[in-house]
């Protein structure tokens, strides 16, 4: 059986594969994750989906883990997405279309490892940020 740092590791790897298979695999079939807009998905599928949906709207989407503290069954991982936003995403709150633009922003994921597959997550980003780089949202007002 795999251990939380082996797990976590591999769901990264997957995710920058973009390989929807591999990275289902790192999911338990009750897993829960939660994320920014009050999303919160219960299912492997349906974890897996909501990183396909970034997948598929920056289909050059890069995860790099800059610090990460791994405590018995939990990983906390400080990590850097980037990508170009040459597909559409998927919201709660409707589809944006491709900007074209490319984004990097810093988040944090915490992740539970329960019998070598992902029970429960947790990611937190910068929404705010995000929308910016997008052009969708305005650059605060300098003074």
């Amino acid at each position: 059986m795999a251990d939380t740092k082996q797990v976590a590791a591999e769901n990264v790897a997957a995710l920058n594969a973009n390989d929807e298979q591999r990275l289902r695999a790192t999911y338990a079939d009750d897993a829960v994750l939660e994320a920014p807009g009050s999303a919160r998905l219960e299912g492997g599928d349906q974890a897996t989906e909501y990183a396909m949906v970034w997948v598929r709207a920056f289909p050059d989407a890069r995860q790099t883990i800059s610090n990460q503290i791994v405590a018995g069954d939990w990983v906390v991982q400080e990590f850097t997405f980037s990508g170009s936003h040459t597909g559409t995403l998927s919201s709660a709150d409707g589809d944006i279309p491709a900007t074209g633009r490319s984004v990097t922003g810093r988040g944090v994921q915490i992740q539970r490892i329960a019998d070598g597959r992902i029970a429960e997550e947790h990611v937190y980003f910068d929404q705010v940020e995000l929308l910016r780089q997008l052009g969708l949202m305005p650059e605060p007002a300098t003074a």
